[in-house]
C-alpha cells in the first residue's frame, strides 16, 4: 500500500498505516484507490457554501417530485379500484 501527501508517496505496510494516516498521509491500495485519507483534512468555505447551495436545491427537487410522485400513485390506486368496479 501506499502512503501520500502533498508530492510525497511513500511504500508503507499495514503496521504502519496508523501513523501516516495520524500525519495527514492518505492511504491507497497498489491500484491507486484511496483506502483511508488522512487525519486533518478540511474543506475550504467556498466549497462548503456551493455544497451547501446544491444540497438545498436537491433537497427542494426531491420534495417537488416526492409530492408528485404521491399525487400520482394516489391516482393509481383510485382508478385500481374503478378498473376492479366495472368487472
Amino acid at each position: 500500500m501506499k502512503a501520500s501527501k502533498g508530492n510525497k508517496v511513500y511504500t508503507i505496510d499495514i503496521t504502519q498505516k496508523d501513523y501516516y494516516i495520524a500525519q495527514g498521509y492518505d492511504i491507497s491500495d497498489e491500484e491507486g484507490n484511496v483506502i483511508e485519507y488522512g487525519a486533518g483534512k478540511s474543506v475550504s468555505y467556498k466549497e462548503h457554501k456551493e455544497l451547501k447551495e446544491k444540497y438545498a436545491e436537491l433537497e427542494k427537487k426531491y420534495n417537488d417530485i416526492e409530492k408528485e410522485f404521491n399525487a400520482i400513485e394516489k391516482e393509481n390506486k383510485k382508478l385500481k379500484k374503478e378498473i376492479e368496479g366495472s368487472k
